[in-house]
């Protein structure tokens, strides 16, 4: 895994820093989260740079000129660049109950309390372009140089929120050659009756 110590070499697209600079300028946190910014640790290509914001749904969509309602619900915004290419702009959010697939959130939390909603550590990772800086409060990092997939905090109540997550484990530790968690993996096979939700 590449590291300078600082993460300043990562290199969201412009377009993408743009909209977090818009965001920052307007008073709000953003951050890119996600598979783009674990891939960007791994040395992979990626393409897909999602941003976590404070900002509300309502906030993001008068922000931004071209702007399509992805998952207004959950508090995602699609921003439309110059380009047309579509980056999901995401309000911090927290689970306040979920059927084991699909969850009803509420906003108005901080970025923590939005990376402890996720599902793998390695995904657990945040990104600000404008400062260089990583936010890694589950030690995503760590568990990318060591090659693990681990649930963030309890693996069962991981998986019981949103029995995908046990697939997506599986192809993680599939794609990236990684080992899973013991204790991640023990989560994954009692929750492998439930699957069918």
């Amino acid at each position: 895994m590449a590291d300078d110590g600082s993460a300043a070499w990562l290199a969201p697209p412009q377009a993408v820093c743009h909209i977090v600079e818009r965001l920052e300028k307007a008073g709000h946190e953003a951050w890119c989260v996600g598979g783009a910014v674990r891939d960007a640790l791994l040395g992979y290509d990626h393409l897909d740079w999602d941003i976590a914001t404070s900002a509300r749904p309502e906030q993001v969509r008068r922000m931004f000129k071209r702007t399509v309602p992805v998952g207004i619900e959950f508090g995602t915004i699609g921003v439309l660049d110059p380009d047309g290419v579509l980056h999901e702009v995401t309000t911090f959010r927290r689970d306040v109950r979920t059927d084991g697939r699909h969850a009803v959130v509420e906003f108005g939390v901080s970025l923590d309390d939005d990376l402890a909603r996720r599902d793998y550590t390695i995904n657990a990772i945040a990104y600000s372009p404008s400062r260089g800086e990583l936010r890694d409060p589950f030690d995503g990092r760590q568990d990318l140089q060591r090659g693990i997939v681990r649930a963030v905090g309890d693996p069962a109540a991981r998986m019981r929120e949103d029995r995908l997550r046990a697939l997506r484990g599986i192809r993680f530790a599939a794609r990236f050659g990684f080992d899973l968690d013991p204790a991640t993996w023990t989560a994954i096979t009692d929750t492998a009756p439930h699957l069918g939700q």
